[in-house]
């Protein structure tokens, strides 16, 4: 049978986007929950030290994954600084201060923030089906945030402000990431956590935060692991099969998804904005993961290394012995040009 994946390239990363989008809609009301009375430094710093957890538990071999370079370290640096540092400490501080539903829904922001700086500083094309897709999530979102601002009331702000900041520190770091989407994900997400802990938990230490008890302390650790660690590593999968706009874009799901979690613990019913909120969400979903861009393209002479496979028309090279399943080695592509149905991954980065 023949891999839809072969004629749907956006369907692998799109599912894995989703998945991605999934672990980490849930942990955000759970933050909410484990984290009462525990500091926002330190609220990271545990989220972040699951992560790395997790992240060394999926490194891979040489032979099947490239290896971070040492010239990647500047880039790691500025992403543990906005996406484990930032980011995180944004969200818990602006959790304690706002609903459970209302933060996790203001996170639609961050495919906003994704897409657009991932048009401007890598050039991902914006077609028409990429601009349906990001009007029909952000349609929902601003539905289902102008139900939660008609209940909410002036101290709930600066809890909201809180979250879009988090949005914006984490759009910026999904943007960079993109760089680095060909690199082993588990080596990414152990690097930038242990980067992302020594800062929060000496901002901790600095600002003198309470040491948590061990129930909340365990429960962020597992939430880190599942909605930070393991869901940065799908998500960096994703974007090396979906480019950095459309992982955003399908990721914004996850906001529904925590919303739905928050309403089952208890935060306060939705109105009128969700049904009509969630199908426009799910709509766009759906559009993004039955993408098919498909015309005549060419390919330059290229140089790198990443994992790949054999059998995907653009990795023609041989082997003795030929190896099975994906491998990674430093690899040429010589110039072609041929017509298939294609995403902004590193292998098609032409313009439109």
């Amino acid at each position: 049978m023949k891999d839809p994946t072969h004629t749907l390239p956006a369907l692998r990363g799109g599912l894995l986007a989703l998945l991605a989008a999934v672990l980490f809609g849930i942990s955000t009301p759970l933050v909410q929950k484990l984290g009462l009375g525990v500091g926002p430094f330190t609220t990271a710093a545990l989220l972040y030290a699951g992560a790395a957890f997790i992240g060394a538990l999926l490194r891979q071999p040489a032979e099947r994954e490239a290896r971070l370079r040492r010239s990647d370290f500047p880039r790691l640096l500025a992403m543990a600084l906005l996406g484990a540092s930032i980011g995180p400490v944004a969200l818990a501080w602006g959790l304690q201060r706002t609903s459970g539903t209302g933060a996790s829904l203001m996170l639609t922001l961050e495919a906003l923030f994704t897409a657009l700086l991932a048009w401007r500083l890598y050039g991902e094309t914006m077609d028409r089906r990429v601009g349906l897709a990001v009007a029909l999530l952000l349609a929902g979102g601003i539905a289902l945030v102008l139900d939660q601002g008609q209940s909410g009331n002036s101290s709930q702000f600066w809890g909201l402000m809180a979250v879009v900041g988090a949005t914006a520190a984490w759009g910026l770091d999904n943007t960079l990431s993109r760089a680095l989407a060909e690199r082993d994900p588990g080596q990414v997400v152990v690097a930038k956590a242990v980067l992302g802990v020594t800062a929060t938990l000496a901002l901790a230490w600095l600002t003198d935060e309470p040491a948590p008890a061990a129930g909340p302390a365990l429960g962020l650790l597992a939430v880190g692991a599942s909605g930070y660690g393991l869901s940065l590593h799908f998500y960096l999968l994703a974007q090396r099969a979906l480019g950095a706009a459309r992982t955003g874009s399908v990721f914004a799901f996850a906001p529904f998804m925590g919303a739905a979690l928050a309403l089952m613990l208890g935060d306060r019913p939705g109105g009128w904005g969700m049904p009509p909120g969630g199908v426009l969400m799910l709509l766009g979903v759906a559009v993004h993961l039955m993408e098919s861009h498909h015309h005549e393209h060419a390919h330059e002479f290229l140089e790198h290394e990443h994992a790949h496979t054999h059998d995907d028309g653009h990795h023609g090279h041989a082997h003795e012995p030929m190896p099975a399943g994906p491998h990674s080695h430093v690899h040429v592509h010589g110039p072609v040009r041929h017509r298939h149905a294609h995403v902004p991954d590193a292998h098609h980065s032409h313009r439109h």
